[in-house]
Order: structure tokens, then C-alpha cells, then sequence
């Protein structure tokens, strides 16, 4: 009896050892843990963030949003499918695929329940700290993907990153970070999806009571130089969205501006807008977006 039972049990190890050895896998997402009965081998990815740092765990989704928007990944994309945009999905290309998981961002969520209907969803998106969720999401990636020990390097390579770059941003006084669009402008606080640029680099706001919004808060320049802060950080979504708008360096070229420390110092670090705009708490992006907070701090920007 015992030898019959190992032969079975080596016969289902031999001819259909996926069958035999797949387990249920549990992972966090963005609203708590979610299971799925095995591994995805099929990943549809609508969001930057998740394409960066699956890619980067070495995990290729099968479907993927276009345009991306960061040039790094085009190289990896090869093969992969393109199956609508970061808002607007293509549902006849998700059924054709017929994935395992179906991850969204904050861009693609309001399409969660439409899409429920062609395979599992997962809300990966990124919040407000966009540092302490892109480390979660890479870790749940890695139970997802199976690639734990390479999720877990790249958290301590960004973590020692981080500690780089705040050791030069100390003792450099304070920063407001400003978003401009054309002639808008809009700054954003500790509590925005670009606050993790004052938390995790322990850099103090210029303005303490930045309003909350995702959009930012919109502002005159006349503001700007009130609160006339030490290092002015610029993101352009001029350059993302396009349309001919006015460049940043253009739109803050000014007599009020011309007046600030972070002016009268050449304190101003232009971050690429795609990184950490669009692309925001992929691990990939978030390196990308400290070197160049590095550079600029090293050459006196």
C-alpha cells in the first residue's frame, strides 16, 4: 500500500509536477492581503509603477499599458501585449489574454469592477507616500512573483540610497516642491503624492500648511516668493502631457522668483516629471528620481 502510494506520488511529481506543487499565494495589496489558488503566469499590468517594478523583480507582464512614458522599460517590453491605456483599458485584448492577475494603479482603478469579469484584480495603486508604498508593493510583488530574495536587495539598495540622499539634503534648510503646467502652478506638501521627497529625506517644508490635494494646490508666484524657501524642487507635467506648453524654466524665469534664496543660489532641481510623476513608486522610478536628486545636490543645484 505505502509503496503504491509513493509510485502515484512520483509518477504526479514527474508528469504534471505544476499541477502537483502549486500552492495558493497571498499577497498585499493597496486595500489588504488578496489570494489567488496559484502563482499568475500571466500578469495584465494597467499601471507604470507595476510594469517598473515587476520588470525590474525580472517578471515580463503579458499585457501591458501604452504609452509608458519612462523610455527604460521599452526595452523590456518586447513580446508583451499592449492592451489599452493607464485609464482607458482594452477589454477585447484582456479577454483575448486571459490573465491570471489583473494589477491597476490609481489611474486604471475606476475600472476595477468592469474588469473583475476577466480575471482576478488587484489594487496595486500607489498613495500619497509613494516611498513607503512603492517598498510595499515590491515586497507583495515578490510573494506574487516568487522573486522574494531579489525584492528584498532591492529594498536595501534603495533604503542605503535614501540614506545617501539625506545626508546631503542635511543642514540645507528647508524646500517647496512646485509643479508647474504651462503657467500653472501648484505645490505640493508632506501629505502629497510627492511627499515623501520631505519625509523620507527628513527635508523640511518651506510651508507648513500645504493643503492635502492630489492636484496640489494651486498657487501665484506671489506665493512663491512669500514663502521663499532655501532649494525650490520643479516637476514640469508640461512635458508629460504635452500640447506646446511652456517649459518650467520658462514659466518661473521672472522678477518675483528672481527674488528667492532657492533663485539667488541656483537651489532649483528640475525632476524628470515621468519618474516621478507618472511612473511614481516604481522601484525603478524611485532610483531614478534619488540620482538625480543626488547629482543636483552634488553640484550645488
Amino acid at each position: 500500500m505505502i509503496a503504491n502510494s509513493l509510485r502515484a506520488a512520483l509518477v504526479c511529481l514527474v508528469l504534471s509536477a505544476p499541477a502537483c506543487l502549486a500552492d495558493p499565494v497571498t499577497f498585499e495589496t493597496a486595500t489588504g492581503p488578496q489570494t489567488l489558488p496559484e502563482p499568475p503566469h500571466k500578469i495584465a499590468a494597467l499601471d507604470v509603477a507595476a510594469i517598473d517594478t515587476l520588470t525590474a523583480l525580472g517578471v515580463t507582464p503579458a499585457g501591458i499599458v501604452s504609452p509608458l512614458f519612462v523610455d527604460y522599460l521599452d526595452p523590456e517590453m518586447e513580446g508583451a501585449e499592449v492592451i489599452g491605456t493607464m485609464f482607458e483599458p482594452d477589454f477585447e485584448r484582456i479577454a483575448a489574454l486571459q490573465p491570471d492577475l489583473i494589477v491597476l494603479g490609481s489611474r486604471s482603478l475606476s475600472q476595477a469592477n468592469a474588469l473583475s469579469g476577466l480575471g482576478p484584480v488587484a489594487d496595486m495603486s500607489v498613495g500619497d507616500d509613494a516611498m513607503a508604498d512603492g517598498l510595499a508593493r515590491l515586497a507583495a510583488y515578490g510573494a506574487l512573483t516568487g522573486t522574494q530574495a531579489r525584492a528584498s536587495e532591492l529594498a536595501e539598495a534603495l533604503d542605503q540610497k535614501v540614506a545617501s540622499v539625506r545626508a546631503l539634503v542635511a543642514g540645507r534648510g528647508n524646500a517647496l516642491i512646485v509643479m508647474t503646467n504651462g503657467p500653472k502652478l501648484s505645490v505640493f506638501g508632506a501629505a502629497s503624492r510627492f511627499g515623501w521627497l520631505h519625509t523620507a529625506l527628513d527635508w523640511p517644508q518651506a510651508v507648513d500648511d500645504i493643503g492635502e490635494s492630489r492636484h496640489g494646490e494651486a498657487v501665484t508666484f506671489e506665493y512663491i516668493a512669500e514663502a521663499d524657501p532655501d532649494t525650490l524642487i520643479v516637476i514640469d507635467r508640461g512635458q508629460v502631457v504635452g500640447g506646446g506648453l511652456a517649459g518650467a524654466k520658462a514659466t518661473l524665469d521672472n522678477e518675483l522668483m528672481h527674488q528667492t534664496k532657492a533663485w539667488k543660489t541656483g537651489h532649483i532641481i528640475y525632476l524628470s516629471p515621468s519618474e516621478v510623476y507618472v511612473a511614481s513608486g516604481g522601484i525603478q522610478a524611485l532610483n531614478i528620481t534619488l540620482d538625480q536628486l543626488t547629482d543636483a545636490l552634488k553640484s550645488g543645484s
